[in-house]
């Protein structure tokens, strides 16, 4: 090929170019690229407590074409066990314009957040019927800017507190909450206090917000002379998990928890909803907001995967047989 036919063709290449400039440049000259949308994450506890679960919230993200880095931004807001925090925190993402906040395994975060806006979407995860903690209205029919997930936490604390008495028959049993968060602790006395009646066992009120107090609850648990321990269903027992296992094989008291991480970590047993499960449908609605969706047109999901866990090696440290009924029942027995 001559120089002089390839200078043409040159020249042609570039007028062509310059005649459709948008096969150049991806957005007009001077135009900006449209903002990465953000997020606006708001918990009660510490993101060192929260691993396993922040990452099925970001699996619920990705399920709904989100990751973080790459198409969204996260703003994380941890109160660090401090539920007074959480109002300035709300105010915070709130004054940040994120376009959604995400509230996850806090009633008090999510309420903070109620509290904040009604404008910018909240999802949220509690562990009691959102509609009688005020959230929404109705699960089919939500607020117009709240939606989120419901899980059975609270509804099975009969259950965990049957299931222990079946293991252990004491007469007297421990329940260890956290009096700064009204919302769970108020239901579940409520429900135990029921349930404790109908199996002839004294139910010994313990409180503890604050790992000074978690040792001091022990040590009155043990002067009373209770037989077993019940936990509470609170974020802050899961940022204290790993003390609340050392404490219980210290003293030796049977214990029963709400989560299966919780009995991963030492615990006796576990009885409750899958809290990582409950992270991911929280992920996906919060997706799903940033696709369009209004959280009004989203029902409050209810999670269904009760999970019951048993720990061999901690039974055997504290002198418990697990009936083959346990044996059958259980979920995963960790050896």
């Amino acid at each position: 090929m001559s120089a002089r036919v390839a200078r043409r063709e040159l020249i042609a290449m570039l007028g062509g170019a310059a005649a459709a400039p948008s096969l150049l440049l991806p957005f007009p000259a001077g135009a900006q690229q449209p903002a990465m949308p953000v997020i606006g994450y708001l918990n009660s506890e510490s993101s060192e407590s929260w691993r396993e679960e922040i990452h099925a919230f970001h699996q619920g993200l990705a399920d709904a074409g989100y990751v973080e880095g790459r198409n969204v931004a996260i703003e994380y807001r941890w109160a660090e066990s401090h539920n007074d925090r959480l109002p300035a925190l709300a105010a915070e993402l709130v004054r940040r314009e994120v376009s959604v906040i995400a509230a996850p395994g806090s009633t008090a975060a999510a309420l903070a957040a109620k509290a904040a806006t009604e404008t910018i979407p909240i999802v949220f995860l509690v562990g009691a019927d959102p509609v009688e903690l005020g959230l929404v209205p109705s699960l089919n029919r939500p607020d117009r800017n709240l939606t989120g997930v419901g899980a059975l936490a609270v509804g099975v604390v009969a259950k965990r507190l049957q299931l222990l008495h079946e293991l252990v028959p004491a007469t007297d049993i421990a329940f260890l909450r956290n009096p700064t968060n009204p919302y769970y602790a108020a239901l579940e006395t409520r429900e135990l206090q029921a349930a404790a009646s109908l199996v002839g066992v004294h139910l010994l009120l313990l409180n503890a917000s604050s790992p000074r107090e978690l040792e001091a609850a022990f040590a009155s648990l043990v002067a009373q002379r209770a037989g077993a321990l019940l936990l509470g269903t609170d974020p802050f027992f899961i940022t204290e998990r790993n003390q609340l296992v050392a404490l219980a094989k210290r003293y030796g008291v049977p214990a029963i928890y709400p989560f299966r991480e919780d009995t991963v970590a030492g615990g006796l047993m576990s009885y409750g909803a899958s809290n990582r499960e409950g992270f991911r449908m929280v992920g996906s609605y919060t997706g799903r907001i940033l696709n369009g969706n209004k959280p009004a047109d989203l029902p409050v999901q209810q999670i269904t995967k009760i999970e019951m866990a048993i720990n061999l090696k901690t039974a055997k440290a504290l002198g418990i047989t697990f009936p083959l009924t346990f044996l059958g029942r259980a979920d995963e027995a960790i050896e």
